[in-house]
Formats: C-alpha cells, sequence, structure tokens
C-alpha cells in the first residue's frame, strides 16, 4: 500500500469519525436522575434537565454538586463512546487485526 492512499484513508475516517461525535448525544445523569446533562461526541453542553423537587434556595450547594456529577457521567459515557468508536474504525483499516 502507498503512502498517498494510506492518508487518504486517514483523512477518510477523520472526516467520519467528526461527524459522528458531531452526530453522538450521550445523556447523563446524577440524583436517580433528579439532574440530566447532554453532551455531544465533541463534549458540548447540549441541554441541562433539573427536576424541580431537588431545588432548594437554602441548598444551592447540592445542586451544583449533582449537575457537575451529572456532566462527569455524560462525559465519561462519551469516553467510553468515542474509545469504542476509534477501535472500530482502526480495527477496520488495520483489516481487522
Amino acid at each position: 500500500m502507498n503512502i498517498q492512499k494510506m492518508m487518504q484513508q486517514a483523512q477518510a475516517m477523520q472526516a467520519r469519525m467528526q461527524a459522528e461525535l458531531d452526530a453522538l448525544k450521550v445523556e447523563g445523569s446524577s440524583g436517580g436522575g433528579m439532574v440530566r446533562v447532554t453532551l455531544s461526541g465533541t463534549k458540548d453542553l447540549l441541554g441541562v434537565a433539573i427536576d424541580p423537587a431537588c431545588v432548594d434556595k437554602d441548598d444551592v450547594e447540592t445542586l451544583q454538586d449533582l449537575v457537575v456529577a451529572a456532566y462527569r457521567d455524560a462525559s465519561r459515557q462519551v469516553d467510553e463512546a468515542v474509545q469504542k468508536k476509534t477501535s472500530s474504525m482502526l480495527g477496520g483499516m488495520m483489516g481487522g487485526r
């Protein structure tokens, strides 16, 4: 295989991976689902949903902690999805080795 063909394959794989990451949406949650965040595959924050039952003006810190925990949950899920997609693409490019 020549180097030019390999570079074209790598560029095509990168473009496909970017498109898949842009299309990927992952939801993370905390507090038993009371706080949910949605991230793209590039970890852009797309949305936040907060159950009104967990909003307490006298305990804002707990709500803040729940938002952070939900973001971390979604971020971990994005990392796992990206790792799977990358492994799948690289496996296909290398002939399944």
